[in-house]
């Protein structure tokens, strides 16, 4: 754009070639992002469907992992049942490597077959019986699917907000807070307190999944022209605050969704009643939901970096505190407040992602790769602790290892402050 142009108020018409150009493409090439109105919201509340249907039922995974040790799986050691969680924990995040980088090339079409996909894995789910056919459905295909659905939803909300992304993914990760505390609640009262059984239970959730998946399908589009460059973003990898953020992330999946998977186990053990042990996984989630808008809101004014490893400073410690936890009404409290602190994690991570690319066509790329890496802490983390529990009989183990992996990311995040021109003490 000429300094003619400028003056006489017009604006030059955007040269396809020139969007090819990885990197020499700015924010004002495009205007400024609108951060709200109705278009944009709607896609933010598209993406928050995606996440209450993917990412809630992700949460829902304790339920699945304390019903299937007393029925369809009996006599499985608790690590070998928590492979097809993290499994499928691994895999959305793994997928992420090509869904960020396939929605910046193509657009938010790449949700649909994913949506359909995605029920389709919800539906075989009810149908397992062995093993085997749980790691294929509820492991591998719905694992790979829910990365095609949620990194293109982060990084086409990405698009419309600048000043308030922080704020506006925390409300689309929330969307797996809700999801968080509706479904487990649901299954939990199907299956321990109705004649439904397995197959009907998980069918009725995934028929609940169909209209919110249909809703994101129209309701999420995209603002920006496609980037027409190379697939992946290989310069990223140069770059030491991406490298560092992503290894900070992946010290904190190490640990941090820990509670999720062992909490009502973990209650069981302490004498609660199974119903409520599984209710402890809806207290946690529906305090993360306060934990992903509230940090979101404040990364967005003190800096997306900062509240990132305050949060999982947070995090580690309380995880530290765990097995100090031993009556019903401790582990409530405990429930709410680990919720709210490890619900800054995945809102964190994708927000302080954002901020290492400066081409807004990039988000999702950004968000994928780092992300996709990070993803292998996923698929170790929960195994690893269900060794610890079944070696030690206890959980003192299982919190040592997960509380000091988060607070190593959050000492990593300190680092890659420590390389932009702000510095340690800077916000950002």
């Amino acid at each position: 754009m000429t300094t003619s142009t400028r003056e006489n108020g017009e604006k030059k018409p955007i040269d396809i070639a020139e969007l090819g150009q990885e990197g020499t493409a700015k924010v004002h090439d495009f205007g400024e992002a609108p951060d709200g109105g109705f278009r944009a919201w709607l896609v933010t509340i598209g993406a928050s469907c995606i996440f209450f249907s993917a990412l809630g039922f992700s949460n829902a995974f304790g339920v699945f992992e304390q019903y299937y040790l007393t029925h369809q799986l009996e006599g499985q050691s608790p690590d070998d049942v928590a492979w097809i969680g993290s499994l499928a924990m691994f895999l959305q995040f793994l997928s992420g490597n090509i869904g960020g980088p396939l929605f910046d090339r193509f657009g938010a079409w790449v949700i649909r077959p994913a949506a359909v996909l995605y029920v389709f894995s919800v539906m075989m789910t009810s149908l397992c019986n062995e093993y085997w056919q749980f790691m294929l459905a509820q492991g591998v295909l719905m694992g790979t699917v829910m990365g095609f659905l949620q990194f293109p939803a982060m990084a086409a909300v990405s698009q419309f907000f600048t000043k308030r992304r922080a704020a506006a993914l925390g409300v689309v990760i929330a969307g797996s807070s809700v999801g968080g505390v509706v479904i487990p609640i649901a299954l939990s009262k199907m299956l321990n307190g109705t004649s439904i059984g397995f197959g009907w239970s998980v069918r009725i959730i995934g028929f609940i999944m169909i209209p919110l998946l249909g809703f994101s399908c129209v309701a999420i589009t995209t603002r920006l022209p496609p980037r027409t460059a190379t697939f992946f973003i290989w310069h990223a990898f140069k770059e030491p605050k991406f490298l560092l953020l992503t290894f900070a992330f992946f010290s904190m999946l190490l640990g941090a969704f820990t509670p999720l998977f062992y909490i009502p186990t973990y209650a069981v053990s302490k004498g609660v009643d199974p119903t409520l042990a599984s209710y402890l996984l809806a207290i946690i989630n529906a305090a993360s939901t306060f934990g992903r808008v509230i940090p979101g809101v404040l990364a967005d004014k003190f800096g997306r970096l900062n509240i990132f490893s305050i949060g999982g400073f947070a995090t580690g410690i309380v995880i530290l505190c765990w097995v100090k936890v031993e009556t019903t009404a401790a582990l409530i409290v405990y429930s709410i407040v680990i919720g709210f602190a490890s619900g800054t994690v995945v809102s964190g991570a994708s927000a302080a992602l954002t901020e290492c690319s400066e081409d807004p066509r990039d988000l999702g790329s950004y968000i994928g790769m780092g992300m996709g890496i990070s993803s292998f802490a996923a698929l170790i983390g929960p195994p690893v602790n269900g060794v610890f529990i079944s070696k030690y009989g206890g959980f003192l183990q299982v919190s040592i290892f997960s509380g000091v992996m988060v607070l190593v990311g959050a000492v990593i995040v300190l680092a890659a402050k420590a390389t932009t021109s702000k510095g340690v003490l800077g916000r950002i």
